[in-house]
């Protein structure tokens, strides 16, 4: 990931991304190419592993091994910005479209779980996560035994050993204080996505 200096972000922040988007897109280098799989995922305690899982039927699992080399990759904000935001384009109408975005990436090595048991402690980990808050909320145990055995059967577990992590959050800080806030304040007024990205800004991240 190319970060300049003004977009970057520490690795506490890079893990608060992780957590924030709650899923994320995992690419492997295979005998047939790139393949990507879209997951949701917990990061384990002291932030060394992340855990997931996915269909038995995604052929993305049969094409990897275990210490195969896995590239998490994790978006929290995305909005386009166009010059027209900009109040300082009249006096320098040198400027062009961007994008403002908050993004996170993971790399480490796979490890692959077929194993009922690990996979039913991940699936109320990740339930568990998710379901955090929410009134009422839903617990694995809210299923039929035999429901949940069946569903056991039929995915296999990701485990991730972190070897690094790198975040950004380009947000218009390469940009005049009032295009900065002009951003802002239309974003703010837009889509759900925009508005996203309107309080990273306001929260000056």
């Amino acid at each position: 990931m190319y970060v300049p200096p003004k977009f970057s972000i520490d690795d506490d922040d890079a893990w608060q991304v992780v957590k924030d988007a709650g899923a994320g897109m995992l690419v492997i280098n295979t005998a047939s190419g790139l393949a990507s799989v879209f997951v949701p995922v917990v990061v384990s305690e002291g932030r060394r592993q992340l855990l997931s899982h996915l269909a038995r039927a995604n052929p993305w699992w049969k094409a990897a091994r275990d210490g195969t080399e896995v590239l998490a990759l994790f978006l929290a904000a995305s909005a386009y910005v166009t010059p027209s935001y900009y109040p300082s384009r009249v006096e320098n109408p040198g400027v062009v479209p961007t994008w403002n975005y908050v993004a996170a990436e993971v790399r480490g090595r796979l490890t692959l779980r077929d194993d009922p048991e690990w996979t039913a402690r991940q699936v109320r980990a990740v339930t568990e996560t998710f379901e955090a808050g929410r009134v009422p909320q839903w617990r694995v145990d809210d299923s039929p035994p035999a429901y949940i055995d069946q569903q056991l059967k039929a995915i296999v577990g990701i485990e991730i050993e972190v070897l690094s992590v790198e975040g950004k959050a380009k947000l218009s800080q390469n940009r005049p204080q009032v295009d900065h806030d002009s951003v802002r304040d239309h974003l703010a007024q837009g889509t759900l996505g925009e508005q996203i990205v309107a309080r990273r800004m306001t929260n000056g991240e």
